[in-house]
């Protein structure tokens, strides 16, 4: 994961977490170490080990968040070979299919689809109108926040966003809100060439602030075949 990312998401400084990297004599709490534990998608084990090289004694592991129900998991991976996946409130990736990894280039290193969106160079080449879209999502992004008026991560990532994304700050600034449930994207994507999805999004009562985007080829463009030798070609 890109160092940027990592800070943006864990809410710490770019320097700072800099100068953690490097093992600088540095005030460190064990919010931070969380954030950072979270982020980078550490075990227990890995998040114990994180608490001891900073001096700190490793609290009692918390009970886990709500697990993804294994019908739901089925549900992403049975809509192959077409895109899907699972958002959490915050944005975060939870769940990605294999055609989702290979549309739109979802790594390892991609964790959270807003901050890929404004600070992925690969990510933003590959999609077509993009200043369109980045206003898109940052209205929707301001009105998912508005339904969790006492969730104050919405606020850090937004603010976290502004300091590394001059786009996101203009667009923010502008305060347009939107509320949308299907859409359409277009992607150059660098093998398959263009391709074209229409896609509707699902909120899920068994977990609240959770959606689910189901991607589909659009009918009057060659997406599918393309769709299909794009899977193909990464199977073998």
């Amino acid at each position: 994961m890109r160092r940027e990312e990592v800070a943006v998401l864990a809410g710490v400084g770019v320097s700072w977490y800099t100068w953690l990297e490097q093992g600088r004599d540095i005030n460190v709490s064990g919010e931070v170490l969380d954030a950072i534990a979270r982020v980078l998608r550490l075990d227990s084990a890995e998040r114990e080990h994180l608490y001891l090289l900073a001096g700190l004694n490793p609290p009692r592991q918390a009970p886990s968040a709500r697990p993804v129900p294994e019908g739901l998991r089925q549900v992403i991976d049975s809509w192959l070979p077409r895109p899907a996946y699972l958002l959490d409130r915050h944005w975060n990736l939870v769940v990605v299919n294999r055609a989702a990894e290979s549309v739109f280039g979802y790594g390892e290193e991609d964790h959270n689809c807003l901050v890929t969106f404004f600070t992925s160079a690969r990510y933003r080449s590959s999609v077509c109108h993009w200043h369109d879209g980045a206003r898109a999502i940052v209205a929707q992004f301001r009105a998912d926040a508005a339904r969790y008026p006492d969730d104050a991560e919405f606020g850090r990532i937004a603010a976290d966003m502004c300091s590394v994304s001059a786009e996101f700050a203009e667009i923010w600034a502008e305060h347009d809100v939107r509320d949308t449930t299907t859409g359409r994207k277009v992607l150059l994507h660098p093998e398959a060439g263009e391709l074209v999805f229409d896609y509707t999004t699902l909120l899920l009562p068994d977990l609240p602030g959770h959606r689910l985007l189901l991607h589909t080829p659009a009918a009057d463009t060659p997406t599918q075949v393309r769709l299909d030798s794009l899977l193909g070609a990464a199977a073998r």
